[in-house]
């Protein structure tokens, strides 16, 4: 589907644009991939990268402004919602500015992309849209729903929006990997709760799940990937064993667990092979046979929650993992 197609993605400069890039151009071989993205020192150490592949553009812009998203779209075939101000305790503080990004912002690509014709829009969710306790969840929560009943909004058009949904990103900015990799040697690390518990997965999953997305996804979907689980004070002791814990709280708005699907979406959700779809409640379209496709409806009282996940990840399998992919800050 991606083959010879012109792809932009928003909010492309960050840890999921970096990986999903040379992982999309190496596989697909498209017409031309668009980094959209507001911070142009980021774009202009990420050209450096790709300064002789002809297929990668840089556009300088934020999707708050419609004048420049409507430009940015000409000519796109697909386009990947990446672009969040998603910092749980600076959305608290600075609450308009959360909103303008992930609610107006969603809002402006939806009408744009509409408008521009494009094939298929992918937007990129997180556990705290389940459930949310805090505004950052809420706003992504919000943001999810209208991409969502958008499939009703296009009217005529062919364009389609589906949601891809993951929780904790190994290694990613702001994940505790690299915030306990960066105080291993003090032999004191920070814990905000010992009950802690996190899902892992790793950032060629959560593209690959975009693909199949792009590849399934009849409009209205939420697609969330089977991953492993840790806890917390596994993930500390797998960085340093002998390491003495300060336990310093959860934050504002934080969760004890995260959650991905709530027993409330259990009526319209369907089971795969490696991942769980979520169909739209509205239009009967949790019925419709062309979105369920071979998918099992999960029981009536599932929900997808890190505390009671079937599958942990080892300490064994996160120090293989932390050496292969963080070897420059791995010292322990």
């Amino acid at each position: 589907m991606l083959e010879n197609s012109s792809i932009l993605i928003t909010g492309g400069t960050g840890s999921f644009g970096k990986t999903f890039i040379p992982m999309t151009l190496k596989k697909y071989n498209p017409k031309k991939v668009v980094i959209f993205s507001r911070d142009e020192m980021k774009q202009w150490e990420m050209a450096k990268t790709y300064e002789n592949d002809k297929r990668v553009r840089f556009f300088i812009g934020d999707v708050r402004d419609k004048d420049r998203l409507w430009r940015a779209l000409s000519g796109i075939d697909y386009v990947v919602h990446a672009a969040a101000l998603k910092i749980v305790p600076k959305a608290e503080y600075d609450p308009f500015e959360c909103i303008r990004t992930n609610v107006n912002g969603a809002m402006n690509l939806i009408d744009i992309a509409i408008d521009r014709g494009i094939k298929r829009v992918i937007a990129l969710s997180t556990d705290k849209a389940c459930s949310p306790t805090n505004l950052y969840g809420a706003t992504k929560l919000i943001s999810d729903k209208v991409f969502i009943s958008s499939n009703s909004y296009s009217g005529n058009s062919d364009t389609t929006f589906s949601i891809v949904r993951y929780g904790n990103v190994m290694g990613s900015r702001g994940s505790v990997i690299p915030l306990f990799l960066s105080k291993a040697n003090k032999n004191i690390l920070p814990i905000t709760d010992e009950r802690m518990t996190r899902f892992m997965i790793t950032l060629n999953e959560a593209v690959r799940m975009v693909w199949n997305a792009f590849e399934d996804m009849c409009g209205g979907e939420i697609y969330v990937k089977k991953i492993k689980s840790m806890k917390i004070v596994d993930i500390a002791k797998t960085i340093n064993p002998s390491a003495e814990f300060s336990i310093i709280g959860i934050r504002p708005g934080e969760k004890l667990h995260e959650h991905m699907i709530n027993s409330d979406d259990a009526p319209h959700t369907y089971e795969y092979g490696d991942y769980f779809k979520i169909l739209p409640a509205i239009n009967g379209w949790s019925e419709d046979e062309k979105r369920i496709k071979k998918g099992k409806l999960v029981p009536p009282d599932f929900s997808y929650s890190s505390d009671i996940n079937k599958d942990w990840m080892t300490k064994e399998e996160l120090n293989l993992w932390i050496k292969k992919n963080l070897p420059s800050i791995n010292n322990f």
